[in-house]
């Protein structure tokens, strides 16, 4: 397989709605959770998901917002993500991100009461496509 690079991850990641989001909690312990890219995907090693403010990811990330996201897309094509996490409540920030599937989670759209941004900036991403593997670092 020849070397991918960001659009090729890009155009993988379009394709790809759930990954896993994994956050060390307070007590250090890891946690993972499904997490949805909404197909906001023009990748440039940034990620952006919805959560709300109640919700144990977002006491993660304050404590340690060092997170990977692990992606399965087809044909045994596994990607992974590590960056720094960092919580927006700005309403423009949200307003940018927003898609209207949304609703289906969040039902005010962007005025429910809590509604938090998780930004992921990606430093490293670390792919896996049948037996070849590679690296990008992200600058």
């Amino acid at each position: 397989m020849p070397k991918l690079d960001l659009n090729d991850i890009s155009d993988a990641l379009k394709q790809i709605d759930i990954c896993m989001m994994t956050t060390q909690t307070v007590d250090g312990t890891l946690e993972s959770r499904p997490m949805s890219n909404n197909k906001d995907v023009d990748f440039d090693g940034d990620c952006y998901f919805f959560t709300l403010e109640e919700f144990s990811v977002c006491e993660d990330i304050e404590s340690n917002p060092s997170v990977n996201l692990a992606y399965i897309g087809e044909d045994h094509f596994y990607i992974s993500l590590i960056g720094e996490a960092r919580l927006s409540q700005d309403e423009d920030e949200m307003a940018d991100h927003w898609v209207e599937d949304l609703e289906v989670w969040f039902k005010d759209g962007l005025e429910t009461e809590g509604l938090t941004l998780v930004h992921v900036k990606s430093s490293k991403i670390k792919y896996w496509k049948d037996m070849e593997e590679g690296v990008l670092d992200i600058d």
